[in-house]
């Protein structure tokens, strides 16, 4: 069904929407979430080669969903009123608490993940097997935080990609419009993805466990 596909312009429309319009250096969490919800149907769409990626994005998505509904919602707004109320309250430091901010660079690997696979899938010819750039995008990006019989079976799962075009048509609600589209889409990741890296820098909270 159409609405089952990937909408490649969905993810860019909320991923835009998160850049905060004030500070120019925060997110927000719900629009994000909206962005990376979609972005989350190319992995479950592509079957058994991501399933490993797409149940863990789901859940990491539905804890910081969770945050968003709860009492103090507002300390879990933007990335940075996150990070600031669990470091400067210590909860980072109890091993019975689930943190947000812990929960957000899971996600925050991942998008480097897909963003860079997406780049260099937007650079092969229309019947280029997709498996090499998906290892090599792999390997640079959520590889390092994974241990050894995960990163074998991914990558062993990846030499059954399909071609780009092949893999498109599949996961795609609109080919044409999502070739035409990915590079601006891929700019707003990009923006995305820095942005949380630096308030991760600023924080110092990239070594979380």
């Amino acid at each position: 069904m159409a609405q089952d596909r990937f909408d490649l312009s969905l993810v860019h429309q909320k991923f835009s929407q998160s850049l905060h319009e004030i500070n120019d250096n925060d997110i927000y969490v719900d629009t994000y979430l909206e962005g990376f919800t979609e972005l989350n149907k190319f992995f479950s769409l592509m079957g058994t080669v991501f399933g490993f990626v797409s149940s863990d994005v789901k859940s990491k998505i539905e804890i910081l969903e969770e945050f968003r509904r709860k009492e103090n919602n507002e300390k879990f707004a933007t990335f940075s009123s996150m990070l600031n109320y669990e470091k400067t309250t210590g909860l980072l430091n109890k091993s019975d608490y689930v943190s947000g901010s812990r929960t957000l660079l899971r996600l925050h690997r991942g998008l480097d993940f897909i963003r860079e696979f997406l780049f260099n899938l937007g650079k092969l010819n229309p019947s280029e097997k997709t498996s090499t750039v998906c290892q090599a995008a792999y390997t640079q990006t959520l590889a390092q935080y994974h241990p050894w019989l995960v990163r074998k079976g991914a990558m062993v799962a990846m030499y059954t990609m399909p071609t780009r075009d092949q893999l498109l048509n599949k996961v795609c609600l609109d080919v044409e419009r999502a070739i035409e589209l990915l590079p601006e889409m891929l700019e707003t990741t990009r923006n995305v993805y820095d942005r949380t890296q630096q308030l991760f820098t600023d924080f110092d909270l990239h070594g979380l466990p």
